[in-house]
C-alpha cells in the first residue's frame, strides 16, 4: 500500500524554496550594484535610471545596455564613478558590506 503524500509539507517546502530564491536574488542584484559601483548613487537616482531602463522601449539604446553589461561581466569594461574594483573578471563580490550611501 502507498505512503499518503503529505501536500501541507510539500507546500511548505516549496514556499521555503521560493523564500531562498528571493533572498538569493536580492542578494545578487545587491552586489551587482556594488560591482557596478553604483552603490555611489542616491537611493533615488539609482531607482529612477532602474525604472528609466526598465520603461525603455528603443531597441538600439536596449542593445547597447546589453552589450556594456556583458563586457562588463566578461571584465573588459570597469569605468564606474568609484573606479576600477579589485575583484576576478566575472565575479561579484561576495563579502556582503554595506552600500555606501
Amino acid at each position: 500500500m502507498r505512503k499518503p503524500r503529505n501536500f501541507d509539507s510539500e507546500l511548505r517546502a516549496l514556499a521555503d524554496k521560493a523564500k531562498q530564491l528571493k533572498e538569493r536574488r536580492v542578494r545578487d542584484l545587491g552586489a551587482l550594484v556594488m560591482a557596478s559601483g553604483a552603490d555611489a548613487l542616491d537611493a533615488e537616482v539609482l531607482a529612477g535610471a532602474l525604472i528609466d531602463a526598465a520603461a525603455n522601449t528603443d531597441k538600439a539604446t536596449g542593445e547597447g545596455w546589453r552589450k556594456r553589461g556583458a563586457a562588463f561581466f566578461q571584465g573588459k569594461s570597469r569605468d564606474t564613478a568609484s573606479g576600477p574594483r579589485q575583484q576576478p573578471e566575472g565575479t561579484l563580490p561576495l563579502d556582503g558590506g554595506a552600500a555606501s550611501a
